[in-house]
């Protein structure tokens, strides 16, 4: 070998090495990196925020409200008022763009404790599901964080009457086993039954009821048509199992099909179908990443587990979904627009995605929106204007309203 060439191989050898080196080694706090903080806590700005997008579809996004405190979902009424839960275990709502000062009284005694977005963050109120007959018994469902004795909490769903300006005649339907816990979305679908999405616990355990989509009655009891009922080693109350932590849940109009958002851990954030009796395979499958690197599964998916219908990776933190149906935004008509609440790992990234499916509900491309503003997006919902709104899951909480430029 030439001296030239030996020491162009010894150059390569001594970058390389140079380039293993140079691995940074980053602080971690139980078992999870330490997020950066150069992109986090950006005020939102007050707007109005004009966007071309990839449709042709234009937009502008005005701010409607910053005075929330870490909301967590939105829902609309039938009248066009909209209800928003926020974490520290109030109900706000807002009539014609306006939010009232006051929270909706007559709800449960909740608990939360943590930053939202950090190990250890408990909710206090959740998810709200309008009952399928609402407009005519003005019933609604809550899910939240129940305190309980010995200073310990569980996660319930209470059932309460709607008056037009607080909540009356509220009563548990469903309360889970103490130490259950986690974020908990619920959802109505067409055959009447109320599903309840689970996160943490042992998702394959078919006696926890952690990381499962549960099903029951309006009242809380069990339909006999549940894929367990009467098999050994199963609640009788679980519809689906094999999830990790569930942010959002919604029906599809086109479909009738329920669907569930799921986070991954490092990467993973999985859409799914809800299918009786399926399994969705945490921890055994996964597209994702365990935190300190490694993945988390050798396959991410196989055989006898339910592969997600559409996936992120690196994660975005998905969270609240809606199919849009519209005709404000015709372009957008029967995309789905989901929340983000960071991405890769990087806090002040999240975002809004849209994606657009074939007739078969399969992807064919997506949509980053409002990923300038660094804001962590947790819900977004089509009004009854055909508009659709989101909320921004801060310390000084927002609404977004999204309407054609």
């Amino acid at each position: 070998m030439s001296t030239a060439r030996s020491l162009l191989v010894l150059a390569i050898a001594a970058s390389c090495s140079s380039a293993a080196l140079a691995q940074r080694e980053v602080p971690f706090r139980g078992g999870i990196p330490v997020a950066p903080s150069g992109l986090a806590d950006k005020p939102l700005a007050d707007g109005p925020f004009d966007y071309a997008t990839g449709e042709g579809q234009n937009i502008r996004v005005t701010v409607l409200t910053k005075a929330l405190s870490y909301p967590f979902t939105l829902t609309f009424l039938p009248d066009s008022t909209l209800l928003i839960t926020q974490r520290d275990g109030k109900l706000r709502v807002m009539r014609n763009g306006k939010l009232d000062p006051n929270p909706v009284a007559g709800g449960p005694a909740s608990f939360s404790t943590g930053t939202s977005g950090l190990p250890g963050a408990v909710h206090g109120y959740m998810d709200i599901a309008l009952h399928p007959q609402f407009a005519q018994n003005q019933t609604l469902y809550l899910s939240y964080t129940k305190p309980i004795a010995d200073n310990r909490t569980t996660f319930a769903v209470t059932r309460a009457r709607w008056t037009g300006t607080a909540l009356a005649d509220t009563k548990d339907v469903f309360v889970a086993e103490p130490g259950d816990s986690g974020p908990t979305p619920i959802a109505f679908g067409r055959d009447g039954m109320l599903y309840i999405a689970t996160s943490g616990g042992n998702a394959q355990d078919g006696m926890n009821l952690g990381g499962k989509v549960l099903r029951v009655r309006d009242d809380g009891s069990v339909p006999n048509d549940n894929p367990f009922v009467g098999k050994q080693g199963y609640r009788p109350e679980v519809y689906t199992l094999g999830h990790r932590n569930s942010l959002g849940m919604a029906l599809n109009p086109a479909t009738g099909e329920i669907w569930q958002s799921e986070n991954g851990p490092n990467g993973g954030d999985e859409l799914n179908i809800i299918r009786a009796g399926k399994n969705y395979g945490w921890p055994l499958v996964s597209y994702g990443r365990t935190y300190p690197g490694p993945w988390q599964a050798k396959l991410p998916t196989s055989e006898g587990f339910e592969p997600p219908a559409v996936y992120w990776t690196p994660a975005i933190a998905v969270s609240g979904f809606a199919f849009y149906t519209g005709d404000k935004l015709p372009l957008w008509k029967g995309d789905l627009f989901i929340g983000g609440l960071r991405t890769g790992e990087i806090p002040g990234t999240g975002k809004l995605d849209r994606i657009l499916f074939n007739q078969q509900m399969e992807e064919l491309r997506r949509e980053t929106l409002l990923a300038d503003l660094r804001q962590r997006v947790r819900d977004v919902q089509q009004g009854p204007d055909g508009l659709l709104y989101v909320i921004t899951d801060e310390d000084e909480g927002a609404v977004l309203r999204i309407e054609p430029r």
